[in-house]
């Protein structure tokens, strides 16, 4: 988080929309502490650089990375995989797992993604794939997702930007309790799919 700070704090406002981008397209820098460490800059040099207008750039960086990757999948479909540094962040197998599950549960699984670090892009990048959810759509669920966590990290690197080592302790509070709400809502989806399917079966 310290390198990230340092570099954001020479460039600003640019090197976060940057870094954000790349990390859409999978680059292996965590998205929470790339927002984080840009409310930090914000915290430490509020006479440069505004927390509020920082939050409106890590979204616009957010919605920007999501996008691309949708559009990779959409255009290029399958054949994306022709391209070697697609295929070490896509394999076979999880294109087909994630094909599947977005198959079953579409836009739920879309709206998940964002809080799945692992299989965001992927997701993203099959839902393009699949023309299955327009470029509109897709916008829409990305940004009523990054609205929820975007935010939160953002804010909390501004108040905490005087005191790392507690922050440190804040991110580490907040990712479980994104996990938690995680489960949560695949709790909620799976009681309803079997409430749903129930009733079906009653009526027949």
């Amino acid at each position: 988080m310290e390198l990230l700070i340092s570099f954001f704090s020479d460039y600003g406002y640019f090197a976060v929309l940057f870094i954000l981008i790349l990390c859409g397209f999978g680059l292996p820098i965590p998205e929470d502490i790339t927002l984080v460490s840009g409310g930090v800059i914000a915290g430490l040099y509020p006479d440069d650089i505004n927390v509020h207008i920082m939050l409106v750039v890590s979204m616009f960086g957010v919605l920007a990375g999501d996008s691309c990757m949708y559009w990779l999948g959409r255009i290029y479909g399958a054949k994306i995989l022709r391209f070697r540094f697609m295929r070490k962040l896509i394999t076979v197998k999880r294109l087909r797992l994630v094909k599947d599950k977005f198959e079953k549960y579409g836009n739920r699984v879309l709206f998940t993604a964002r809080f799945l670090p692992g299989l965001r892009a992927v997701i993203y990048m099959v839902s393009g794939i699949t023309r299955r959810v327009s470029y509109t759509r897709f916008l829409l669920i990305d940004f009523f997702a990054a609205i929820i966590s975007v935010p939160i990290w953002v804010y909390l690197g501004f108040f905490g930007a005087k005191n790392l080592d507690w922050l440190r302790e804040q991110i580490h509070n907040g990712q479980i309790v994104i996990y938690i709400f995680i489960v949560t809502i695949a709790a909620f989806i799976f009681w309803k799919w079997k409430k749903s399917k129930k009733s079906k079966v009653e009526a027949e």
